[in-house]
């Protein structure tokens, strides 16, 4: 089933189908009025000039199949349109499919491509997707990738299986993300275990970094030794609970950061990464282990490090193969 079609210079009038079934207003509006500020979103909301069936909602109204939603003229910026998808990325999107099915796709996704539009970011992972699929009328992101990290993504094709998984991923059960994280130096393979809470703040030159404090919110990452080289060691990396930067400041919390982090590492480090010749973060989702949220089957999805990475792994004598 396509997308709505929406004439922004008028009212709208959106039939709530299977698909939308569940969801929360603003976010369905987000998805509706692509390129829309959430500023615009929350506003027109707040003013009433958002309806379900009539009457008045909320940005946390959850909508029913059914619902009549009323959408009010918006002014979408020219320049938040999404870009056409180059024929390279075309192709880098096909190759890197793991898995689909009428409810899910799992994607390794690249380095350097963020999985959504935003913050001087026009093409996204799921924009991506989206241009070159016109024939899903749901696609979704189920959860998130820092832009730098590579690795394995799902995106659901249906709200029932978005729903059910981001539930999941709530309740902190069913779902199994297991990293590879190339860090400096040597890993204490005692360290197993890493529960400190994490706190968003700011630095002094105001940019946005995340750090160890006992005002932040809980954190737990479970950490396993793979091998070492002289200079740099390889770990699993399991995050039980998913905030921000989580896995990265966990592990500079054991003075190891992670190769290739501009953001975290020092200036020795920084310099050491120059030498090997590393120029990106080392961090790369690489197994995701669940229960189909549909058919209940348990699946096991495997995401191959790139060549660019492999060949790191390799020069500084740092191995996953073999890996159980």
């Amino acid at each position: 089933m396509p997308r709505p079609q929406l004439d922004p210079a008028k009212v709208n009038f959106i039939d709530v189908d299977e698909g939308n079934d569940g969801q929360r207003l603003d976010n369905f509006l987000l998805s509706l009025l692509k390129g829309a500020p959430k500023t615009l979103v929350y506003r027109i909301i707040r003013k009433g000039e958002v309806r379900i069936n009539k009457g008045r909602a909320k940005a946390d109204s959850r909508l029913k199949r059914g619902d009549r939603v009323r959408v009010p003229p918006v002014r979408l910026p020219e320049a938040n349109e999404v870009p056409d998808v180059s024929p390279a990325l075309q192709k880098i999107l096909k190759d890197s499919v793991l898995y689909e099915d009428d409810a899910l796709l799992a994607v390794n996704k690249p380095h350097g491509l963020a999985v959504h539009g935003g913050s001087g970011v026009s093409l996204g992972l799921i924009e991506a997707l989206r241009k070159t699929r016109p024939d899903h009328s749901f696609l979704e992101l189920v959860h998130r990738l820092d832009r730098d990290t590579s690795g394995v993504i799902l995106v659901a094709k249906k709200r029932k299986a978005l729903t059910i998984l981001q539930q999941m991923l709530v309740d902190k059960r069913g779902i199994s993300k297991k990293y590879l994280a190339l860090v400096h130096g040597h890993w204490d393979a005692g360290v197993t275990d890493i529960r400190l809470p994490l706190l968003r703040t700011e630095r002094q030159s105001g940019e946005r970094v995340v750090v160890v404090s006992e005002d932040g919110k809980s954190c737990h990452t479970r950490m396993r030794l793979l091998s070492e080289g002289a200079r740099y060691s390889l770990i699993e990396a399991e995050p039980v609970t998913g905030r921000t930067h989580q896995i990265r400041v966990h592990c500079l919390s054991q003075g190891a950061a992670i190769a290739g982090d501009v953001k975290y590492s020092d200036r020795t480090e920084a310099l050491q990464d120059k030498e090997q010749g590393i120029r990106r973060l080392c961090l790369h989702a690489w197994r995701l282990g669940f229960r189909h949220p549909i058919s209940g089957e348990r699946l096991n999805i495997e995401a191959k490090p790139d060549g660019e990475l492999r060949s790191i792994f390799h020069k500084v004598g740092c191995s996953y193969e073999g890996v159980m």
